[in-house]
């Protein structure tokens, strides 16, 4: 599996509770040093997660925030 990661363009973590935080750690070590970097709110918890994503992203400047716009526009 390693060598799968080494050649990512991006890893997105789907985050579900608190404890995906580490998950998405261990799993962005890896990837290489230009694999774009993502957290995205589990869209059933998004209301919880998402300020927790916000905060861990200003913290930890190598992640950016990924989201389902079109679950925010109610498109299918």
């Amino acid at each position: 599996m390693a060598h799968v990661a080494e050649r990512a363009d991006e890893l997105k973590v789907i985050i579900f509770n608190k404890s995906d935080f580490g998950f998405a750690e261990e799993n962005s070590r890896l990837v290489s040093a230009d694999c774009k970097l993502y957290l995205q709110p589990e869209w059933s918890r998004s209301k919880e997660m998402t300020p927790l994503i916000v905060d861990y992203v200003m913290n930890n400047p190598k992640w950016e925030i990924s989201l389902q716009t079109h679950k925010y526009l109610n498109i299918p």
